[in-house]
């Protein structure tokens, strides 16, 4: 193992092992004492161990989208064992619990399930070592983007609220989601394939949470009124021209040049042709395809790209004006340009009357470490969730303190702090207890 390898091993091995020792008061150190109430509060303390075992189960056993098996009966095995009524196959692998109380509003909790096609170089002793197929290719499985941490934090909520079933004054729902990162070509899944299936049906909730983890300083939660996350659409542009040599330019139509104009024309649609003052948005070309030979101007190009913004009205804005944009310049050239809108992820879009009750509560559990969130321009299907009923999404700080340990979701060595899992725990709780006794 080259020497930085090593030492980073060490840093990690370190960090794991400052974790582990830690008693379970100082796991609920960074959380201020009056969170929740010491009834409460001694629940999730006592929970904590399986949580940890949970998330290192799960970190070390990921799956693909639509291919969550083992996992899905681990969660559908610990939801029963709390008395719940269990829904499996949700959406090819999702499950979903439903816990009970007396009469009352219904109330949601999601976490998503799923791992990602990327080979895990963190060293870690429950790394995943898992590889499987995608695509056609062999690759590891990780989960890079925290969805283990995700699934373990609900999985502690339930059993924490279970054990107060005679105490509350509602329903809540634990929906297990998988497939947030995608699906296998040809295949549905995902929110949007659970809502079609019925998941908000019977009871039907008033209120949805969700969180994820994201590299901030550990124990910090985030979040925002309004569009929180982008939407993410692709989209596939062909410009046809005409084939000539390339010393012959004027012989045929350069889709290569048309191109190249169409690049720079998309970028003045959130630069000059949209309301700067009203939201974020980006037009990203991400690959652009086309020609063989030195000497031969193609008869056709392919473009790629994304586009990310934060509302939906802009977001059918940016469609049209793409669209226009990448035909006229076509035409101006004499070349023609087939544009494919692909739907990606709606915007995620937090409630402002849901995010103003509720804010309080995260503020409360985080202390010090609650702050408003800027908005991510990544995606979730969480917003499906959101466009449903009422929701409210927030960010959970897993970042370690030192800095030579922190890399992106995403990243093959994207590492969660351990310490974060208490502060989820205890606040996916408090929102449920919090949003029921307002309701009462």
């Amino acid at each position: 193992m080259p020497l930085r390898h090593a030492f980073r091993a060490g840093l990690l091995a370190t960090a794991l092992a400052a974790v582990s020792s830690a008693s379970l008061a100082d796991d609920l150190s960074m959380i201020p004492d009056d969170a929740v109430a010491p009834a409460v509060r001694a629940k999730i303390e006592a929970v904590m161990p399986k949580v940890v075992s949970w998330r290192r189960d799960l970190h070390a056993h990921p799956e693909l989208g639509n291919r969550e098996f083992r996992t899905s009966a681990l969660i559908a095995e610990h939801l029963r064992s709390l008395g719940m009524e269990v829904e499996t196959n949700v959406a090819v692998t999702g499950v979903v619990g439903v816990l009970r109380g007396g009469p009352g509003p219904v109330v949601a909790l999601r976490a998503d399930m799923d791992g990602l096609p990327v080979t895990e170089s963190v060293d870690l002793p429950f790394a995943s070592k898992v590889r499987t197929d995608y695509n056609g290719q062999e690759v590891g499985v990780m989960h890079a983007c925290g969805h283990d941490n995700h699934m373990a934090i609900l999985m502690g909520a339930a059993e924490v609220l279970a054990g107060m079933k005679d105490e509350l004054q509602g329903t809540v729902k634990f929906i297990f989601q998988p497939a947030e990162e995608g699906v296998p070509p040809g295949e549905e899944g995902g929110a949007e394939l659970m809502l079609k299936e019925g998941v908000f049906n019977a009871p039907t909730p008033e209120a949805v949470f969700g969180l994820h983890v994201f590299p901030m300083p550990v124990g910090t939660v985030a979040t925002r009124a309004g569009g929180l996350m982008a939407s993410s659409d692709s989209y596939e542009i062909t410009v046809q021209g005409k084939q000539t040599h390339g010393a012959m330019p004027w012989g045929g139509v350069d889709p290569i040049v048309v191109a190249s104009q169409i690049v720079m024309g998309l970028q003045t649609i959130p630069s000059r042709q949209l309301d700067a003052t009203l939201t974020p948005s980006i037009v990203t070309v991400g690959a652009i395809h086309g020609g063989l030979r030195s000497n031969i101007i193609p008869d056709s190009v392919e473009m790629i790209g994304t586009l990310r913004t934060f509302d939906a009205d802009t977001r059918v804005d940016i469609h049209e004006r793409l669209t226009r944009t990448a035909q006229s310049i076509a035409e101006s050239a004499g070349a023609t340009a087939d544009v494919k809108i692909n739907l990606g992820y709606p915007v995620t879009r937090n409630d402002n009357d849901l995010t103003a009750q509720m804010v309080p509560t995260l503020a409360r559990v985080a202390g010090e470490n609650y702050f408003e969130s800027p908005r991510n321009t990544g995606a979730e299907d969480f917003s499906y969730f959101a466009e449903a009923v009422p929701g409210m999404f927030f960010f959970l700080g897993v970042a370690p303190e030192d800095p030579t340990l922190v890399a992106p979701n995403h990243s093959p060595k994207f590492y969660a702090d351990e310490r974060a899992l208490p502060v989820g725990v205890t606040a996916m709780t408090a929102l449920v207890l919090d949003y029921l006794e307002a309701a009462r």
